[in-house]
Formats: C-alpha cells, structure tokens, sequence
C-alpha cells in the first residue's frame, strides 16, 4: 500500500530534523553568535572585546545599551558580547 502524501511529508521531515540533530563538538552559548556578528557588522570579535573593555565600569544593560546605541548592534549581538566577555568572578 503506497503511503499517502501526508506521511510521506512526516517521513520528510523527520529525516530533516535527524539532520540537524546536535553536534557536540558545536559552539554553544553566547559564542554561537560570533560568525554572524561578524559578517554582519564586519568587525572581528576582538574589536568587540576592545570596545567592552572600555565599558569596565557599567552594568550589562548599560553595555548592551551602548553596543546598540553607538555601535548599530541589533539587541541579540550586544547581550551575547556582553555575556561573553563578562569579567570573571575571583
């Protein structure tokens, strides 16, 4: 018996999803973003620690605030950066 048309979509998609399963050796967290923040602002991400780096003294909003306001980083991009380079706790 042939499969009807919305099994075989089913079967499609759950081939596709076995595709995108997790890989373990990919880039989580807030560094996941780095390539597209890259290509899209066209600044390396060290340009991005150095600018950060000058915002020791400010909250995480307050540098997101200022990676979006001066910078014309979208809101996902800024807080990621932020997350990433937060100072480590001692």
């Amino acid at each position: 018996m042939p499969l009807r048309s919305s099994h075989r979509r089913t079967e499609g998609l759950f081939l596709a999803n076995i595709s995108r399963m997790p890989d373990d050796n990919k880039v989580k967290g807030p560094a996941s973003y780095f390539p597209s923040i890259e290509k899209t602002y066209g600044q390396p991400i060290s340009h991005w620690e150095t600018v950060l780096a000058g915002l020791t003294d400010k909250p995480h909003m307050a540098k997101v605030k200022v990676l979006k306001e001066q910078h014309g980083l979208g809101h996902g991009h800024a807080n990621a950066l932020v997350a990433h380079f937060k100072p480590k706790s001692a």
